[in-house]
């Protein structure tokens, strides 16, 4: 296999080394398991990107056997590691990197497979050096190291973050990966933003607040002061482990079911005023036209929206029973309802929704389906707790015009279902 082959590029071990994984312990490993027979299982050591000497998962003897009786695994490691046999990876581009929504199971998405976009590249912050200047319409400014902001309570929630321009069409060859795999979910861990607020003693009047981002694009974007209060967070941990550096290491601002260019990360400073900043990136970038020749600007929150993401392409399915599977979110709050169509929309049926339905967070449904072997369509459509329905594109069109730009889409996803089980993608024109 392709991976294999990689790996044993990739391999490196010196014998001399009395350092190594390989003599480490208390119990030596024997010359006939290190260079005996057929099932030779001599233990390999590979470097890591930071070019430290790991053990590998794997011995030479499973390169070939795949008994796995028939010979000694690998010693236990610093690191765990995927199967050999599992490589779920982003789809990446100049500005972002799209998360594998096809290949993954739950709700919560590995930290090194949770979806980028940047404005600048990743930034690299040493924490021993890092500063949260808070200041403007506040009667204590304050700088806050990281440690400091580790003194405070910490509070973790479960909670997606979505790009606000999670939508691609156009073809049937189109993966849930492709079309909205801009948005991943994780486990945050921080402070909350209230508590900073109490410690600079905010001024009333203060209505708006400007986030910077530490990155070469020094990110910034004006935040109502009510969403601070509300549940923003500072948040330096993600999924039990410091954040990712291309999550913004080492912290960044969260605030549950907005779109994800008002989380800045490497977040730096945070200036409180009475006014919005009127920044770049709310002026020029993420607003957009919508019908009579209108401008929506400000547009926060995210709205319910789902997506089948089995079967779906470039899968396969037989004849018989399936389950159908998928996500929903809304950034109004929790998932009320998903509902089901196999039938190319002429009915809906509701879904099962994984417990616990937790509010602004991915959502896992499941439907069983009998599938007769007919060509047909099926899609999703989710309704939060606020009655907000998912609309269809042309909804969407009909509500906001041809040129509504690629922002804020959520419309209802279909795939095709051949007869030959083979899953496609059901595009829609809309300009």
């Amino acid at each position: 296999m392709k991976q294999l082959k990689e790996l044993k590029k990739q391999m490196t071990h010196d014998p001399a080394d009395k350092h190594s994984p390989i003599f480490a312990g208390s119990k030596k490993i024997s010359r006939r398991v290190l260079l005996g027979g057929a099932a030779t299982a001599a233990v390999v050591l590979l470097k890591s990107s930071y070019g430290q000497t790991i053990q590998s998962a794997i011995t030479q003897s499973a390169l070939t056997d795949t008994d796995a009786t028939r010979h000694s695994g690998a010693m236990p490691g610093k690191r765990g590691t995927r199967s050999l046999f599992e490589n779920p990876v982003k789809i990446p581009s100049e500005t972002s990197s799209r998360t594998p929504l096809q290949d993954l199971y739950g709700t919560i998405t590995p930290s090194d497979l949770h979806y980028e976009r940047h404005h600048g590249g990743v930034a690299v912050v040493d924490p021993k050096q890092y500063k949260l200047l808070i200041h403007g319409m506040v009667d204590k400014p304050m700088t806050f190291s990281l440690a400091d902001l580790k003194k405070f309570p910490a509070v973790s929630r479960i909670c997606f973050i979505e790009c606000s321009g999670n939508f691609r069409g156009g073809k049937e060859t189109l993966s849930p990966q492709e079309i909205c795999g801009l948005t991943s979910q994780s486990e945050w861990t921080g402070v909350m933003l209230s508590t900073l607020l109490r410690e600079v003693d905010i001024n009333q009047k203060a209505s708006w607040f400007l986030a910077e981002g530490g990155d070469a694009a020094v990110m910034t974007r004006s935040i109502p002061v009510k969403k601070a209060w509300e549940d923003a967070m500072i948040v330096y941990a993600q999924n039990g482990e410091a954040i990712r550096p291309e999550q913004g290491y080492p912290a960044r601002l969260l605030l549950p079911g907005w779109e994800g260019n008002t989380h800045v990360k490497w977040l730096r400073r945070l200036e409180f005023a009475d006014a919005p900043f009127m920044t770049r990136e709310e002026t020029s970038k993420y607003t957009y036209q919508v019908k009579d020749n209108k401008i929506r600007q400000f547009s926060f929150e995210m709205d319910a929206r789902s997506i089948i993401t089995f079967p779906a392409y470039p899968q396969h399915v037989e004849k018989g029973w399936i389950e159908i599977r998928g996500i929903a979110w809304s950034g109004w709050g929790k998932i009320h309802n998903v509902e089901i169509t196999t039938d190319n929309g002429k009915t809906w049926h509701l879904a099962k929704l994984q417990e616990p339905v937790l509010s602004k967070a991915h959502t896992a449904f499941r439907y069983l389906w009998q599938w007769n072997g007919t060509e047909t369509a099926i899609a999703s459509r989710a309704t939060d707790e606020t009655g907000y329905t998912q609309p269809g594109l042309q909804q969407l069109v009909a509500a906001r015009g041809k040129d509504m730009g690629g922002y804020h889409l959520n419309p209802v996803t279909s795939w095709v279902v051949k007869r030959n089980g083979e899953v496609l993608f059901k595009p829609e024109k809309w300009k």
